[in-house]
């Protein structure tokens, strides 16, 4: 028996094998979870999660407009409809307008503000406010962060402020849910080459920048932020709630760049 034997739950915002969502789901499945996915309205995001999701014998496969509360409210009475209740929830969905995104935060529109905000944070609460009502016996619920919401990441701009709004959305969610059993936890990953990080400007650079300041002298790989999401799912973590768990190879302790700046004063 797996550790999400008997247990069901559903992923959004699976962009395609190379997401991190998808690095987690591929964890759950391995320890027997059943999964549900949404993906964004139109045909081309259908295809490409079906091209995951039905080899797996997903159930539930739904489109998802996260700015409409009735789409959400749908999402999850479908997902009652086809597993009775549900475990955990598995958010990953961020978006702000490319116009926006590259340019500095000081610059950004107001209406990309918005839409970034309503996408990328007020997206969490909505999916936390529906889930819990098929989530009778509580659950988890985790989402993906970047540690650009806690400091400056310069490229990063308006989706910085995002999520730093979403790291806090964490905390108050885990307070307001926690009588029902159900924690919110966040996982904040390192680099890692996905299509989300490569709208981000210098994204290539970062995995160096990692490498030379991390305590371990690396960056991460897609399993290692794959099992932590897995874990803070899990029963494993049943003590843990409103937690930014950072999987970085440590960069985020750092105050100063550390052997890299040794290695430049040789």
């Amino acid at each position: 028996m797996g550790l999400f034997t008997g247990k069901k739950g559903i992923v959004l915002g699976v962009a395609n094998d190379f997401s991190i969502a998808w690095a987690i789901t591929r964890k759950l499945l391995d320890e027997g979870a059943e999964v549900g996915f949404t993906h964004l309205p139109g045909d081309k995001m259908e295809r490409r999660v079906r091209k995951l999701a039905e080899p797996i014998g997903a159930k539930l496969i739904t489109s998802c407009d996260v700015q409409k509360d009735e789409d959400v409210a749908r999402v999850f009475e479908e997902a009652g409809a086809t597993y009775g209740s549900i475990d955990f929830v598995l958010h990953s969905i961020a978006f702000a307008p490319l116009e926006d995104l590259k340019k500095s935060f000081v610059d950004s529109s107001r209406e990309g503000f918005k839409t970034a905000m309503d996408i990328s944070v007020y997206s969490l609460a909505i999916v936390a406010h529906h889930a819990a009502k098929v989530m009778p016996n509580g659950g988890s619920i985790a989402t993906l962060t970047y540690y650009g919401g806690e400091k400056v990441v310069p490229g990063y701009n308006l989706m910085g402020v995002c999520k730093a709004a979403l790291d806090a959305s964490v905390k108050y969610l885990a307070y307001d849910l926690g009588p029902k059993k159900i924690r919110v936890n966040a996982v904040s990953a390192g680099y890692v080459k996905t299509l989300a990080s490569s709208a981000v400007g210098d994204s290539d650079k970062l995995a160096g920048l990692y490498e030379a300041v991390s305590p371990l002298g690396r960056a991460i790989d897609r399993e290692e932020v794959g099992s932590a999401g897995m874990f803070l799912l899990s029963d494993l973590s049943s003590g843990i709630t409103g937690e930014i768990m950072h999987v970085d190879c440590g960069y985020n302790a750092m105050g100063s760049p550390g052997r890299a700046l040794e290695a430049a004063k040789g």
